[in-house]
């Protein structure tokens, strides 16, 4: 009798060990060299990792994202909420970057005047050439650059000040100043911006970050949820991948390699409250809440296996000689379970 029933018995044992497996995470990649100019900053909760803009060395050095403020990795209670959610290290592809990084604009400033072989302006990045052949702008290209401006790079205990002095670039010349800064006592990071036009022509762009956030590395699916103060629709349909459902954005699925869920997103209004995005994940038990001073314009939201990224743009508009300012809040937090 025991010999008949042990077959079944290890059956069932082999059944439970396989449901108690846990969900299978994104292949690791190779952790960033050490080698790439860098900064730690800490205010005795969060602990951070930056790199630092460096047009020999640095790690970003392609022409679509701004070269300050990328974040290696940002701790927090026991979680990390940044990392290398691309395997490829390639500093001139446009998209080997990690962190709440920038981009200004889809657009660029002067590309319809410049000539072939003539100079437009990116935000963050500097004065690039147009190349020759009439194709169309593209953020995904890499281009010759052409003046990266001048960078200066002032480091405290909590915080990072980059500083980009852009001058005449067929028109354009700006002063752009970004700090990264950790508050006292609080799990919050702050991006304070400032952008003084101080050029001849308008600068008429907009900015968003993208985000990349990776919640302890796991991988993009049901554990994750994304919420804001209104009821989110998506333009595109996120179906089977994911839905938008009341104020929440939830996925139906676990991604896997080459599935990509995005979608523009629509609901917000014109107040800066409505810029208040969370980024949850219940198996991890820690989210992030991000918040701006300045109303949403437009709202991408783009992810894959490795990488929730809700993508908030605002505009901006800066006369000559003048000066505008806006800021972004990350909150860090844990979930009770």
């Amino acid at each position: 009798m025991v010999k008949s029933l042990l077959p079944f018995a290890l059956a069932a044992a082999s059944l439970a060990a396989q449901q108690q497996v846990p969900a299978k995470l994104p292949p690791p990649v190779a952790e960033t060299r050490r080698d790439f100019p860098q900064a730690d900053i800490s205010n005795g909760l969060i602990q951070a990792k930056l790199l630092l803009p460096d047009a020999e060395k640095g790690y970003y050095r392609a022409t679509r994202f701004d070269w300050s403020g990328q974040i290696q990795s940002l701790e927090y209670k026991g979680h990390n909420y940044f990392g290398q959610w691309n395997p490829r290290e390639d500093p001139k592809l446009h998209d080997s970057i990690m962190g709440p990084v920038e981009e200004f604009g889809n657009n660029a400033l002067g590309w319809d005047d410049a000539q072939p072989g003539g100079v437009f302006v990116k935000v963050g990045v500097g004065a690039l050439k147009k190349p020759e052949g009439g194709a169309r702008y593209s953020s995904f290209n890499t281009y010759d650059i052409v003046d990266t401006g001048k960078w200066n790079v002032r480091k405290g205990a909590d915080f990072v000040e980059f500083t980009q002095e852009l001058k005449d670039a067929a028109g354009y010349a700006y002063v752009y100043r970004k700090t990264v800064r950790l508050a006292k006592g609080k799990p919050v990071l702050s991006l304070e911006h400032t952008l003084r036009n101080t050029g001849r022509k308008v600068i008429e762009t907009s900015v968003y970050e993208h985000n990349f956030y990776m919640i302890d590395g796991r991988p993009t699916g049901p554990e994750f949820v994304v919420k804001f103060p209104f009821e989110v629709k998506a333009v595109r349909s996120l179906a089977p991948l994911a839905e938008t459902s009341g104020k929440e954005l939830r996925y139906l699925q676990e991604l896997q390699a080459r599935q990509t869920a995005q979608s523009e997103l629509t609901g917000f209004g014109a107040s800066p409250g409505d810029y208040d995005i969370r980024v949850e994940n219940s198996k991890a038990g820690a989210g992030v809440r991000q918040t701006s001073d300045r109303p949403v314009a437009r709202m991408n939201f783009w992810s894959i296996r490795a990488t929730v990224c809700p993508e908030a743009y605002i505009n901006l508009r800066v006369e000559p000689g003048k000066e505008t300012s806006w800021r972004i809040d990350y909150e860090f937090y844990t979930l009770d379970r």
